[in-house]
């Protein structure tokens, strides 16, 4: 199987253009890629489609084989591949995921994509403002929102020393969540930048997460923390997310790199 290793922000995925590869069980392609000794190492597998309603079609697993809904830093990589390998050569691009149609502004420099902006659409509130919840026997606050796939933001006044190794899990799957949750912690900065860890469903704590900044950047607007546009830092880069009043949809905007491309035997 040919593929390319990608990463936005650290976020990174093995991606696999199936206009030219198929790939028979991708969930179990995406525990053995993914594995970061015995494997090519990242956070899934991302599989580069036709799609009947878009440019192109993005299917995204976790590390463990879930399939997920949507993932922003993947997006802007697939629209970089895409672009770069001539399989969709415009400047604005649209990408079919299981969170719906998801609309790209390319940045272009001599001939390459090296960033893009996603139309991430209206980021959904599905909890209390905030709601309460106990986790390991401590009562936790937390703003829930989706942005095509589940997200629970916890704001927290020092998010260095979190153990998320270890505390994780058990925020992932609260008999709250049934489905499973992504799970931001977020350390205020200033009106215009916010600090992020996440703990994604089915791959553990990641370098960053897309929607996870987008759910994080909505939630820290309505519990009147931020302004409308903010900077989040991550462990793997700075993401700009900017929320329209007027539509109610909400902009992403991050590199996209490809690091390096090869072949594996499945």
């Amino acid at each position: 199987m040919r593929f390319t290793k990608m990463q936005g922000a650290g976020n990174d995925y093995v991606y696999v253009d199936c206009f030219q590869e198929t790939v028979e069980d991708p969930s179990a392609v995406a525990v053995r890629v993914s594995d970061r000794h015995f494997g090519i190492g990242s956070d899934g597998l991302i599989l580069i489609c036709p799609s009947e309603t878009a440019d192109c079609r993005m299917r995204m697993f976790n590390a463990d084989g879930s399939e997920g809904e949507m993932c922003g830093n993947a997006i802007r990589c697939v629209g970089k591949y895409v672009y770069d390998h001539d399989i969709v050569k415009k400047p604005q691009i649209s990408v079919e995921t299981l969170g719906g149609i998801k609309y790209l502004d390319l940045t272009v420099e001599n001939g390459k994509v090296t960033a893009a902006t996603v139309d991430m659409g209206r980021p959904e509130l599905t909890s209390d403002l905030p709601e309460k919840i106990v986790v390991n026997g401590e009562e936790k606050e937390f703003v829930g929102i989706s942005t095509g796939n589940p997200h629970a933001v916890y704001f927290c006044d020092a998010i260095d020393g979190l153990d998320l190794e270890k505390i994780g899990p058990s925020y992932e799957n609260h008999s709250r969540f049934p489905n499973r949750v992504n799970s931001e912690f977020v350390e205020v900065t200033d009106r215009g930048h916010i600090r992020m860890r996440v703990w994604e469903r089915g791959s553990g704590e990641t370098m960053a997460c897309g929607t996870g900044a987008t759910a994080s950047v909505a939630a820290s607007i309505l519990m009147g923390y931020t302004d409308d546009t903010v900077e989040v830092s991550l462990k793997g880069g700075k993401l700009t997310i900017s929320l329209d009043r007027e539509n109610g949809r909400a902009y992403m905007s991050g590199p996209a790199v490809e690091v390096f491309a090869g072949e594996i035997e499945i």
